[in-house]
């Protein structure tokens, strides 16, 4: 470690401490009972420790229902999203057709609209339409995002060869032949990354679901945590332990697909 380097390796531990902290605190809250969780000075080992939290919200409250819901909702949303989001991707990467340009700047300019602005018109047109069914609606929003589209495209600009698909042309492959047995394999870093990141959106999503569903049976996870911490008694304890339970879909599959969004986040979904 070199003398020049130690500001940014102390300002790089602070910041992972800075991180980390909350999540510690929240992981030993989960073990304590609600009255000590605030106590002071605070204690990171819980003491006395106790699986009541975990106990009375998995027996007490409907939680399964909620992490099954939101657990669901996000695979089928991510599955869906990554294949359009490449196959949109490809099509502005390697097709020339009228408009394509235009068309490919009116869906990048759409990264600058929050969620909010079209969070209202979206709801209409659903309800409108009769596709307000909690569990096609909220998977609905991440079915094509401006993003994951751009990142696709970048990515294939930069790792598929124009000559590997004019080579398969010339040997007779179907367009969307191509596509399957040559672009998505080539693609599988940057997938990787969209899929995390896709997944992550839609799991943790509250603004949507809070507008679509009013349904208690059909509350996703977020939406049943924040009953916990509304209510008159504002259940700290449970939001604790269900927060810390509601991380593990996320690490699991960070831990599952880390090399691969390593190496989406670092080729070509960030080349320009």
């Amino acid at each position: 470690m070199t003398r020049a380097r130690m500001p940014l390796y102390a300002f790089l531990v602070l910041l992972f401490v800075g991180f980390l902290a909350p999540l510690v605190w929240a992981l030993s809250g989960s073990f304590k009972p609600r009255g000590e969780i605030f106590g002071y000075p605070p204690e990171l080992v819980p003491d006395p420790f106790t699986l009541a939290n975990y106990r009375t919200l998995l027996t007490g409250q409907p939680f399964g229902r909620w992490f099954l819901m939101s657990t669901v909702v996000a695979v089928v949303a991510t599955l869906v999203s990554v294949f359009v989001c490449a196959l949109a991707g490809y099509a502005f990467a390697k097709f020339r057709f009228a408009g394509r340009r235009l068309l490919f700047n009116v869906m990048f300019s759409s990264l600058s609209i929050p969620f909010a602005v079209i969070l209202v018109p979206l709801f209409v047109i659903l309800v409108k339409t009769g596709l307000g069914s909690p569990w096609f609606a909220l998977i609905v929003p991440w079915v094509a995002p401006a993003f994951g589209i751009f990142m696709m495209q970048q990515y294939i600009v930069q790792s598929v060869p124009d000559s590997v698909l004019e080579a398969a042309r010339i040997d007779g492959a179907s367009e969307f032949g191509i596509f399957r047995a040559i672009v998505l394999p080539l693609l599988r870093p940057s997938l990787g990354a969209l899929g995390v990141w896709q997944f992550l959106q839609s799991y943790n999503s509250f603004l949507w679901p809070l507008v679509l569903v009013s349904d208690s049976s059909q509350y996703t996870l977020p939406l049943g945590l924040q009953t916990l911490f509304v209510s008159e008694q504002r259940q700290y304890d449970l939001v604790l332990a269900g927060a810390v339970l509601a991380v593990l879909p996320a690490v699991a599959l960070f831990v599952l697909l880390r090399k691969q969004l390593l190496e989406g986040l670092s080729t070509g979904a960030v080349k320009g």
